[in-house]
């Protein structure tokens, strides 16, 4: 059993000495190498000799038949294992071909709006099911629901001599960066890391998530504090809090939130908490699990991958460009004004000029996210109360004129449906969380999926994951190094 078992009864806030030179390595961390040495820079190659041997031509991967991303060729995904935790529906195959359908995503065979249905209407959180569902595989009775609720409880508290570690050594620029280290460092504070039995996975999966929260919250304090110059606080835990209560608490702490709030991110929780085991950062988890390795190193991984702007990061740089669109754009109801904003983005003309509307488009959905539906069922009461029905419009008209963009000006031909990430920042922003723990959130909510997703591979399949990667490249002749030029 692993040791953080506490007693978990209100604590005063603990107050770690300012240090200033938190984030110094951040800054100046990678002089150039010729600058710092006082020599000239003889050796550029290093920055641009991959260009002549890393880029394959694209008719090899069509003439060896190569899965890139692990995709067919009509952008279904490889079918590399079997799973009982959930099911990923966004089209049908018919004579091997694509079609598109409604999406769907069950959990345990659960459809994800009844999981979230039914603690709505009953007036409670619902996040706890859905882990408790996910890890055991069915749904807990109220007896075991308390419990499981007092496991995660009484893991809150991170040990103090953790606290004078962290976050001063895993100091970055991005929480999710921190969530990783922190996460590895919790290895050192556990008795017997590397323990892969049954019993240890549950007790590490609940420790993570009764102590996610506090350390991205922590994390986000810390950033904050070091800007500002002042003394880093760490507000106290709150017995009997749900997890979303938990997370507006530590984030939003002597300010406080309403019922409704939390009740809004308890719905965001449950519709992260699990999406498949052939989504990037899931399947990051499954590969390392597949070789045996511990706990804490399957989950930083898991983090590592999420963070990235294609998986995770998207509902951060969604948020971002609703904002700019909502600058930009005079005339929210006016359609064809935002339309033509929609092409200059598209035209790498506007916001952060890659071409991508984010949260357009899915791996695989094609008609509907189901959880982009749910997300704007249960938001528009609290948009109303906030009085920000306005922006969820501007979001509605975004979805609507989006896809058609993408056909006109890019001459996108596939489906195209909204993914939840065009909602999340909207969601995120109403609840007053900052915009660096939009994906935090994304991670801690997460983490009950991918222990599901971890111990089925280690006590499932049985086999390390292995692709194979096929060799295209000429035979040379070994130059003596005073030969070379």
């Amino acid at each position: 059993m692993i040791e953080p078992r506490h007693d978990n009864r209100m604590q005063g806030p603990v107050l770690l000495p300012k240090d200033t030179s938190a984030f110094e390595h951040v800054r100046d961390a990678y002089p150039m190498p010729s600058v710092a040495l006082g020599r000239p820079p003889v050796s550029d190659e290093l920055y641009c000799g991959y260009q002549r041997v890393d880029q394959m031509p694209a008719e090899l991967y069509s003439r060896y038949d190569v899965k890139r991303g692990l995709r067919n060729s009509d952008g279904s995904g490889v079918l590399v294992g079997l799973t009982t935790i959930s099911n990923v529906h966004g089209y049908n195959k018919v004579d091997g071909k694509v079609v598109p359908d409604e999406g769907r995503l069950t959990l345990r065979g659960y459809d994800i709006a009844d999981l979230v249905r039914a603690p709505q209407e009953e007036n409670r959180f619902g996040y706890e099911d859905v882990a408790y569902l996910l890890l055991t595989g069915s749904l807990p009775t109220e007896a075991q629901l308390d419990d499981f609720k007092a496991r995660i409880d009484c893991r809150r508290n991170l040990p103090e001599s953790y606290l004078h570690v962290f976050p001063r050594t895993t100091a970055s620029t991005s929480i999710m960066n921190v969530l990783q280290r922190s996460t590895l460092l919790l290895y050192s504070f556990d008795p017997n890391p590397d323990d892969t039995s049954p019993e240890h996975e549950i007790d590490v999966a609940i420790s993570l998530l009764g102590r996610l929260p506090r350390v991205a919250a922590v994390a986000h304090a810390a950033a904050h504090a070091e800007r500002n110059d002042e003394r880093l606080v760490v507000p106290p835990v709150r017995e009997g809090y749900s997890m979303a209560e938990t997370v507006l608490d530590v984030l939003r702490s002597d300010e406080g939130f309403t019922h409704d709030e939390a009740m809004l991110l308890d719905v965001m929780l449950m519709l992260h908490a699990e999406h498949g085991g052939g989504n990037n950062s899931t399947f990051t988890c499954r590969v390392l699990s597949s070789s045996g390795t511990d706990a804490y190193s399957a989950y930083s991984a898991a983090i590592g991958s999420l963070k990235g702007p294609k998986h995770g990061g998207a509902n951060y740089k969604a948020g971002e460009m609703i904002s700019d669109i909502a600058y930009h754009v005079h005339d929210w109801s006016d359609d064809e004004e935002i339309y033509a904003y929609l092409a200059k983005i598209l035209n790498k003309e506007a916001f952060d000029q890659s071409g991508l509307i984010y949260g357009l488009g899915h791996a695989v959905y094609t008609v509907t996210d189901p959880r982009a539906t749910l997300v704007k069922r249960y938001a528009r009461s609290l948009a109303a109360q906030k009085g920000v029905e306005e922006k969820l419009g501007l979001i509605e008209k975004v979805e609507q004129l989006g896809p058609r963009a993408m056909r006109e000006v890019r001459g996108i031909t596939k489906p195209i449906s909204t993914n939840i990430d065009l909602y999340t920042g909207f969601v995120y922003s109403m609840l007053g969380v900052p915009r660096d723990m939009y994906t935090p959130i994304f991670a801690i909510a997460r983490m009950a999926g991918w222990a599901a997703h971890r111990m089925e591979e280690l006590y499932g399949s049985g086999r390390i994951i292995r692709p194979a990667y096929r060799s295209h490249m000429e035979e040379l002749t070994y130059v003596p190094l005073a030969e070379r030029s």
